[in-house]
């Protein structure tokens, strides 16, 4: 999950939200990290779990990542919950809830509900104050840019 921390401060760094991911594999070799890049990518998926989920496949050349366990700071949305279920992803560790967003267990309790065809063992709350505290920073630092005035 430090890793993970790691990722998301150098997201917040180029101005995106701060999340990090990572996926290991059963050994617990990194098979790839990331935080957010939904910015500088132009592009609404790419959320950290999608971004070391897509490397993580190309490096393994296969679609499916049995075995494998994420660490992200922040509980998925259901976008990066639904592709893990589609990889086969075996667990997902979290840092802090997401009460709006979170596809896990604070709004939806996606591929744990036995609705699926497979299941996701998760296990939220690692470091969760330290990751709650990067994304109450982050946009606590935006909300006082936007209300400074503007100068000419």
């Amino acid at each position: 999950m430090q890793c993970a921390l790691l990722a998301a401060q150098e997201a917040a760094a180029a101005g995106e939200v701060p999340v990090g991911a990572v996926l290991v594999d059963s050994n617990n070799a990194i098979l790839a990290q990331a935080g957010n890049r939904c910015i500088r990518d132009h592009d609404p998926s790419a959320h950290a779990e999608m971004v070391v989920i897509r490397r993580a496949a190309a490096l393994l050349r296969n679609y499916r990542l049995p075995g494998c366990r994420l660490y992200v700071s922040l509980e998925p949305c259901i976008m990066c919950a639904g592709v893990c279920v589609q990889a086969r992803i075996e667990s997902i560790v979290f840092g802090t809830l997401d009460p709006k967003a979170g596809a896990l267990q604070s709004c939806y309790q996606i591929g744990g509900d036995g609705l699926l065809n497979h299941r996701l063992v998760v296990r939220g709350g690692l470091l969760a104050e330290k990751s709650a505290a990067l994304l109450h920073d982050f946009f606590r630092i935006r909300r006082l840019q936007n209300t400074r005035p503007q100068s000419r």
